[in-house]
């Protein structure tokens, strides 16, 4: 960056230039992720705009249980957070760690006791955690997205779907064309809805109702916009994409950023979720335990969705909101180091 030019008029000019060399610092990052059923932790070596994940883990603190819908986090649900945390800052503390970035979503970010939950993080676990808004979490999302796939100029719509909200991002190649959260995650529609198992059909129609309501925005957007593929992202998808794997006995690359999947499978894998009871769910090879009860609900909206938008094919992203959260903390990182100047002479 030019900072200055100093001219000396006497025969010649003379153009002193200030040069600022951009750089990364060599950093060990934590990224802690506080999702409404699951918490993840990235431990990350950052350096020159490239990263390695040394170490990964996730808790099923499911916080947002019994009491989502409610605006509150219960006792029980506290003690879990705050034990899973203290869980992770062992970890971050054994691992040499410079930056630590915890971030919280739907759950927290309508709580009614919000600020005592954080206060109660800071003093006992030492980590004051960030409560981003929908839209913030649907622009890392989108963010972490393009940076796994190679989109192209296709309209995709990118959809996250959270224990206590979703994200709907439509967005043509990695320029976002439009883009809203809504606050009817999977944990939220098992405790409105899912009170037999299997589900009923009465409780599936009730569901797609909701739906049919709570999402008209994104239905107007589609039709204005015209997405062509669906991108999933998270955890629902991440289990969608195993099942298929597990049934197919064919296996994507074990760091790859975009995970197996086919339109067809996942339509059949829909119909054996929906059928099933919880222990019947349970022996689906590819299923996790701590999916089980919200992969229902999240399918029944999957599919409304599909119906919906005409969408005929799916992609499934391995990066969502934590490495959306990753790449652009590391984005961040380009400090300017100390100027150093050279003189230019001119006759």
């Amino acid at each position: 960056m030019i900072l200055g030019i100093l001219i000396n008029v006497l025969g010649l000019y003379c153009v002193k230039v200030y040069i600022r060399e951009v750089s990364i610092k060599p950093m060990n990052l934590a990224i802690i992720d506080m999702g409404t059923n699951t918490f993840h932790l990235l431990l990350v070596k950052a350096e020159n705009e490239t990263f390695e994940i040394f170490h990964k883990e996730k808790i099923a603190v499911k916080i947002g249980a019994n009491g989502i819908n409610q605006g509150i986090i219960n006792d029980a649900a506290i003690e879990r957070c705050v034990s899973a945390l203290k869980s992770f800052k062992k970890q971050i503390d054994a691992a040499n760690i410079h930056e630590v970035y915890a971030i919280a979503t739907s759950a927290v970010r309508n709580a009614k006791n919000q600020q005592f939950l954080i206060q109660r993080i800071k003093k006992e676990v030492g980590i004051e955690p960030r409560v981003i808004s929908g839209m913030e979490e649907a622009a890392y999302i989108h963010y972490g997205v393009c940076k796994a796939l190679n989109i192209g100029a296709d309209v995709c719509l990118i959809m996250d779907i959270g224990g206590g909200s979703i994200e709907f991002i439509i967005t043509k190649g990695t320029q976002p064309l439009w883009m809203k959260s809504f606050e009817i995650g999977g944990q939220r529609m098992v405790e409105k809805f899912h009170r037999n198992d299997p589900i009923t059909s009465t409780e599936i129609s009730a569901i797609e109702n909701y739906l049919e309501i709570n999402l008209h925005p994104l239905f107007e957007a589609c039709e204005m916009y015209g997405p062509k593929t669906l991108i999933g992202s998270s955890g629902t998808f991440d289990t969608l994409s195993e099942i298929h794997q597990k049934k197919m006995n064919k296996y994507g690359q074990e760091h790859a950023t975009e995970l197996p999947i086919t339109h067809n499978s996942m339509i059949q894998i829909f119909h054996e979720l929906i059928a099933k009871n919880k222990l019947e769910r349970l022996l689906i090879p590819g299923m996790i335990d701590h999916r089980v009860d919200m992969i229902v609900v999240a399918s029944i909206l999957i599919q409304f969705i599909l119906k919906k938008t005409g969408l005929e094919t799916t992609r499934i992203s391995s990066y969502a909101l934590k490495e959306g959260v990753l790449l652009q903390t590391i984005a961040s990182l380009k400090i300017q180091t100390t100027p150093t100047s050279k003189i230019l002479k001119y006759d």
